[in-house]
């Protein structure tokens, strides 16, 4: 969602997914991250210089109109209705444009105070041939009613939406839908909903599952959103708090739930600091034909003013291909379109692939020892504690382990997920593990790359409590969101397992001492990589 300015995400560095891809050997992995470099084996990136030079990226074509607007209210099957803005082309003589346009629903979003914003950045789109709608959901700006993010209600009032614009008399029929953040979530789930006349959606920013990307993480609740929930759907705090494990409550607000329903070419634009990173990449993973995904170094919001940002030019080739039906309308020449970003001392930039994770990635498991160090091999067995929750005045040390690899002597790629594999016990009935990779430099200072959380107590997934044993170890897969990051040669990879990371989760974690199991038959983490020399592209 587009919250307002200062409740995203604080850019840091940046997040990852688990996923098991070309099986090599542990120890030879690690060896390749911790040996003298050498001339890197994998298939070179398409981009050069870290400069995108893919047509699709550099797409744009003359104005052809004007643009005037129409204030309507779009009828819903229940007699309600929405206030909305219709942009049409216009003439020299600023009058609405003779002939039939496609149509884009260009946000269908709960900020009305954005309206004249959304307007302005639509014109881009009218102004070469496109109708534009933008509309306010049920209960936000002068729409009646309550809002209800993402509910069932709100989903078809969006199909009916689409409907409406195809049915317009200017409208050739063929609709698309775009939007950031909030708009960003109705679009794809505008798509799992099918309106006949959907034919392609431009998600930036978008969920897979609202349960899991924001309001509960691991099933822990994030704190991040209660904000906005006060500001734009108060109602919402005590509805979310009553639904704590995963039901048809949350299965209604989820694409997740209906991936096989995300038919529509879809054009996910992601940011590697943001959010909705984690959802934006799942809905790749389980739509591999239908979705293409940029992920660029971008926070919470539109790209377009953020550093190697992309205007509306890519976004209306997608228009012009799939509504326009122009076959000369470049697609992205790569399914993935990715910036890796640069951690402290390492240059970066972007890079194009056939697949995510790339193919020359695979999967590297590291050991958490007993000395605090990760490597391929677990050495003896041991326990380390940590206490949770001791207070405010307790020092940091209590309540938290940090295992670190040596100093790289070459550069490390983090190209997807990551995962946790604790085995914990807690003196407590339940318990929180929040798993957090740092990259380090040689003087110590650590820049956060992603993080993943887990409750003991949703182990085995959401829909069920699976009891906690006080003293009895469980194990629990703690699932690390994706990212591409690259780690300087010199740096060391560092792993902090706590109970507490917020506001990413609420501090909830019952006071008491949680026991890891550490070296052989103990806990690891495992990342998804990629070799990497001592240069890159940079930008």
């Amino acid at each position: 969602m587009h919250e307002p300015t200062g409740t995203g995400s604080t850019p840091q560095a940046l997040p990852l997914r688990r996923r098991t891809v070309c099986g090599v050997g542990v120890a030879a992995a690690l060896t390749a991250a911790l040996a003298p470099a050498r001339p890197a084996s994998a298939a070179p990136a398409r981009t050069t210089a870290g400069v995108l030079g893919d047509p699709f990226f550099s797409y744009d074509r003359p104005t052809l109109f004007g643009a005037i607007r129409e204030d309507v209210r779009v009828p819903l099957r229940d007699g309600s209705h929405l206030a909305a803005q219709l942009y049409r082309p216009a003439g020299p003589d600023g009058k609405a444009a003779t002939g039939r346009f496609p149509g884009i629903v260009y946000e269908y979003t709960a900020y009305p105070a954005r309206l004249e914003y959304f307007g302005y950045a639509a014109s881009y789109f009218v102004a070469r041939g496109y109708n534009a709608l933008v509309c306010q959901v049920r209960g936000s700006g002068a729409s009646p009613g309550t809002v209800d993010p993402f509910s069932p209600q709100e989903q078809r009032d969006n199909y009916d939406a689409i409907e409406w614009l195809a049915r317009h008399p200017s409208s050739t029929g063929r609709i698309g839908q775009m939007g950031v953040s909030y708009g960003g979530h109705t679009s794809l789930l505008a798509a799992v909903n099918r309106p006949p006349h959907l034919k392609a959606i431009i998600p930036t920013n978008g969920l897979h599952d609202w349960y899991e990307n924001t309001i509960y993480r691991g099933g822990i609740y994030s704190p991040r959103i209660r904000g906005w929930q006060q500001t734009f759907a108060p109602a919402t705090l005590q509805t979310y708090a009553a639904h704590p494990l995963y039901d048809d409550f949350w299965r209604g607000r989820s694409v997740m739930a209906h991936w096989d329903r995300l038919t529509v070419p879809t054009l996910e634009i992601n940011g590697w600091y943001d959010r909705y990173r984690d959802g934006m990449v799942k809905n790749y993973l389980a739509r591999p034909d239908r979705v293409w995904l940029v992920s660029g170094p971008w926070e919470h919001g539109d790209p377009g003013n953020q550093y190697a940002g992309i205007g509306p030019g890519p976004y209306l080739a997608w228009w012009d291909r799939w509504l326009a039906g122009d076959p000369r309308a470049p697609l992205p020449a790569a399914r993935i379109t990715s910036y890796e970003i640069p951690g402290p001392g390492a240059g970066a930039g972007w890079h194009q692939w056939d697949q995510w994770p790339p193919r020359d990635a695979h999967t590297l498991t590291l050991a958490l020892r007993g000395d605090g160090s990760l490597g391929a091999a677990p050495g003896a067995r041991g326990e380390a504690t940590f206490e949770a929750n001791t207070g405010t005045d307790a020092p940091q040390s209590h309540q938290q382990l940090t295992f670190s690899t040596e100093a790289l002597r070459r550069d490390l790629v983090l190209a997807g997920d990551a995962g946790a594999s604790v085995r914990a016990s807690f003196t407590a009935t339940d318990g929180n593990i929040a798993a957090v990779l740092y990259d380090e430099t040689p003087d110590g200072t650590r820049t956060r790359i992603t993080a993943g959380w887990l409750k003991a107590s949703h182990r085995h997934g959401h829909t069920a409590l699976a009891p906690v044993t006080p003293g009895a170890f469980h194990g629990l897969d703690v699932h690390i969101w994706p990212t591409h990051y690259r780690i300087a040669a010199g740096h060391r990879l560092v792993l902090r397992i706590s109970s507490d990371d917020y506001p990413e989760i609420d501090s909830d974690a019952p006071t008491g001492r949680v026991t890891l199991k550490v070296g052989a038959y103990g806990s690891a983490v495992r990342l998804t990589v990629r070799a990497a020399g001592r240069t890159s592209p940079v930008v």
